[in-house]
């Protein structure tokens, strides 16, 4: 099993459980309990757990989604090309404004080097388009959630509500023809939505596993979506739902 599936399965045993021991987890991913240790080192440095000898417990609510670092490593790859179809899509001059999260981030190093006028809602995503040669940076106001480096709160939203794009690229937690677009975090909601009403087109980016999720906060319905990009192993069901709800889905 690879790393970073290992992390992924450790951190949903843990959250699972609540308390779960060492030899468990050894038992259910196949690694030994010395590698097993040192993925709980890890997770405890990135704030998904707290150790105890011969274990661990989560410090993960079950309605959260797991941190920024452990998200970025996974589906890299379908990540990747999600982000080439996303800024195929988007032609040389058009304003952008960019939502936060993994995929969009991948979004934001696809266009680096295009001819765009774009605005990020994450630092990390900031950080990535600095210095873009042909590219306009703009930058919203408003307060970076720890690790996240997400931008929230009235700041952020009055900086959209100021703007009008010519295309939103969203991420999302959850999505689903039946209770549309999802987040875990209230403000992060918000923001999302904000950015909806401030474009003329609306593209969500989701890779497969998001497609059979709903988080805590509504952010906007299906029909609000002109387009879905994912990969290739997203649910048949469900992207024929969203289509039948007028949303185009490209599976990449």
């Amino acid at each position: 099993m690879a790393t970073t599936d290992r992390l992924r399965r450790i951190t949903d045993a843990v959250r699972a459980a609540g308390t779960i021991g060492v030899a468990e987890l050894a038992a259910l991913t196949g690694a030994s309990e010395m590698t097993i240790r040192r993925d709980l080192e890890v997770l405890a440095e990135q704030g998904v757990l707290e150790r105890y000898r011969g274990g661990a417990r989560s410090l993960l609510l079950r309605g959260e989604g797991p941190p920024f670092p452990l998200r970025r490593q996974e589906a890299q790859h379908s990540k990747r090309r999600i982000a080439a179809e996303t800024a195929a899509l988007i032609a040389d001059g058009e304003s952008v404004v960019l939502d936060s999260g993994t995929t969009c981030l991948e979004v934001a190093h696809a266009l680096r080097e295009r001819r765009l006028t774009v605005m990020p809602l994450s630092l990390h995503a900031v950080n990535a388009l600095t210095g873009a040669p042909h590219l306009t940076l703009l930058v919203p106001g408003g307060e970076p959630r720890p690790a996240e480096l997400t931008l929230t709160g009235p700041l952020t939203e009055a900086s959209l509500a100021a703007l009008r794009f010519d295309t939103a690229v969203i991420g999302c937690c959850g999505l689903t023809a039946g209770d549309g677009l999802t987040a875990y975090d209230l403000a992060d909601a918000a923001v999302k939505r904000a950015a909806i009403a401030s474009a003329r087109r609306v593209i969500a980016v989701a890779d497969a596993a998001k497609l059979s999720r709903t988080a805590l906060a509504h952010v906007a319905p299906a029909a609000a979506l002109h387009a879905v990009i994912t990969d290739r192993d997203a649910p048949d069901e469900e992207t024929r739902a969203l289509a039948a709800a007028g949303v185009t889905v490209r599976k990449v």
